[in-house]
Formats: structure tokens, C-alpha cells, sequence
């Protein structure tokens, strides 16, 4: 165990290293027992890799910072998995406990086939409203990408008691938000052909899924692990019928977007919106549109594509130590 002392020293040799380095050392974003450890023991910002039976649903997740640290629950998105958030996770990990789930269909949760599990948004929003029950989670903190926006908003207009704060990476809650990449998808809402079915299969393909990462970014800053896991997840037999399920099916979330604008006006949680700028399925103009339910609603826009934190995961992290810092209420 470190003594106060220890603390003390830890942090004045850290802080002599860093202004040798030329960087500025805030205080309040260090915590000595992230930085020196005793013996064996595991620094609190490690990420633990975990399962939880949810229903039929084996939810795996990952779970780092200390156990009695505020919340932040990191909902990912089409095609990925929590994998996204491995850059994001250790840098937040020392203030705030993180848990980001994978969603059934995606990464490593395990989760029934299609005739026994039906891939709706509102099924996903019940697997997670669970694993938030059986984790014991009372108050947290929301962070929204791509599909994780509307299985998270659904969670947050259930129980607006819980949610301290909302952040928002390219996660939408507004006509305005959905560029024209949507329009092959929205064809198939309106004629939910074989036809127009099958011709959504080219958004599973690796070109399709390696774009979505590369498009309106700096490619060489985008790591090929990314976007080559999602594919190969993609790959598994059976999962591109759930892809197409859930394209379908997004139309039900478009249909509940008032509702959620309306739960924003009426509790206004503290909301920030990091946006990448260049995402050609969820546009800027969907993270200005938070303002006219939520005021003071901070906007930030990066330039990177729909995957800002392959590029930008330094330049989010201290944008959500910031606000959480000062606007969450958790």
C-alpha cells in the first residue's frame, strides 16, 4: 500500500519528467495510484475483460478505472465492437470508471441466432438495460456512437434518473443528422424487397467496412487492425442476415427520434457532441441540431470521418475530461 507520502513523490517526479518533455501537468487529471504500483498489484487504469449472462445473451465486456469512480457506459457502433474504444479507454481510466459493452450481433457477445433472439433496436436496448442492471450501475454517464445512439437513447428516455451526462461521437438523434449514405437503407424501408434487401449486402464487404474508417481522415493515422476485426466479425456465419435485420429496422429509430428530442428538452442532461466532420452517414448538421433541445449543449467538431476516434482519440479524451469535470452530474 502507498503512503501519502509515496503519493507526494510520485506525482513531483512525474510532473519533473513531463516539463522536461515540454508538456503541461494538470493535477487534477493525475492520480498517483495510476502511475506507481507495489509489488504485484494491477494499475487501476488496466482494462478487465469480462462476461455477464444477460437472458440468453452472454453480454463481454470491457471494465477498467477504479470500482467507486463515476461511470462513463461507451456504446459502440455498426461494424465494430467495445474494440473500438481501446485507444479511448486507457486515457479516461484513472477519473472514471469505463464500461463499454459489446451489442448482440457484434464482436465477442454471444448471442442467439435469429430465430430465437430477434436483432431489433428495442432488443438491444432491453440486453443492455439489463447488463447496466446486473452490473449494479445507478448513475452514469452515456457515450453515443452510431448505433449505440439509439440503443442508448432508448435506455436514457427509460430512465432519465440514471443518466448524469450525455457524449455524443456521430451519434444521432435528428433527421437533419443522416447524410445521403443513407439512401440506398432508406430504399429498403420503403420496399422491403429481396431486391433492395440483397442490395444492401455490398455495405458488408471489406471495402465498404475499410471506407467507413478512411473516408474524410488522415489515413496514415487510421490503424488496419480496426477495420479488418470488423470484417472478420462481419464474416461469421449468420451475421450478415442480423446486419440486414438491424439496417432494416433502423427505420424504428428515425420514427422515435421526436420522442427523444423531447426527453432531451424536458430533463436536459449535460450533453457534449465530439463530432468527426467529414462522416458521410452521420453529418455536422445532426450535432448542431442538439442545441435546440439542449442549450448549452458544447459542439466540437474534429477533422476525421465517421470513426473520429481512430484519428482523434487524445484530442476526445480530454474533451470529455473537461465536460465531465464540470457539467456531469454523477
Amino acid at each position: 500500500m502507498l503512503t501519502e507520502t509515496d503519493r507526494r513523490v510520485a506525482l513531483k517526479i512525474f510532473g519533473a519528467a513531463a516539463a522536461t518533455a515540454g508538456l503541461t501537468l494538470r493535477a487534477s487529471a493525475v492520480n498517483a495510484r495510476d502511475i506507481v504500483t507495489s509489488g504485484n498489484s494491477v494499475p487501476t487504469n488496466s482494462v478487465h475483460y469480462k462476461t455477464v449472462k444477460i437472458g440468453d445473451v452472454e453480454v463481454f465486456y470491457r471494465d477498467a478505472g477504479p470500482a467507486d469512480a463515476p461511470v462513463i457506459l461507451l456504446l459502440h457502433g455498426y461494424p465494430t465492437s467495445s474494440h473500438m474504444f481501446r485507444d479511448l479507454i486507457p486515457q479516461l481510466a484513472g477519473p472514471f470508471r469505463l464500461i463499454a459493452p459489446d451489442l448482440p450481433g457484434f464482436g465477442l457477445t454471444k448471442a442467439p441466432d435469429r430465430e430465437h433472439y430477434t436483432y431489433t433496436f428495442d432488443n438491444l436496448a432491453k440486453t443492455i438495460d439489463g447488463f447496466t442492471d446486473a452490473l449494479g450501475l445507478k448513475r452514469y454517464a452515456l457515450y453515443l456512437f452510431d448505433y449505440g445512439a439509439p440503443t442508448g437513447f432508448r435506455i436514457a428516455a427509460a430512465h432519465p434518473e440514471r443518466v448524469g451526462a450525455l457524449i455524443t461521437q456521430n451519434g444521432n438523434a435528428y433527421e437533419e443528422g443522416l447524410g445521403d449514405a443513407w439512401k440506398p437503407i432508406r430504399a429498403y424501408w420503403k420496399d422491403a424487397s429481396l431486391e433492395n434487401r440483397n442490395a444492401l449486402r455490398a455495405v458488408l464487404t471489406l471495402d465498404a467496412t475499410k471506407d467507413q474508417y478512411l473516408h474524410g481522415a488522415d489515413a496514415g493515422l487510421v490503424s488496419p487492425d480496426g477495420y479488418m476485426l470488423d470484417y472478420a466479425y462481419l464474416q461469421r456465419p449468420g451475421i450478415d442476415e442480423i446486419q440486414l435485420d438491424l439496417f432494416y429496422d433502423y427505420r424504428n429509430n428515425v420514427a422515435l427520434y421526436p420522442a427523444w428530442q423531447k426527453y432531451l428538452r424536458q430533463n436536459k442532461p449535460p450533453l457534449l457532441a465530439v463530432w468527426g466532420k467529414n462522416d458521410l452517414f452521420f453529418i455536422p448538421p445532426g450535432a448542431e441540431a442538439f442545441k435546440r433541445d439542449i442549450p448549452d449543449a458544447e459542439i466540437k467538431f474534429v477533422d476525421s470521418g465517421h470513426f473520429a476516434t481512430a484519428t482523434h482519440s487524445t484530442f476526445i479524451a480530454a474533451q470529455i475530461t473537461d465536460f465531465m469535470r464540470r457539467k456531469a452530474k454523477l
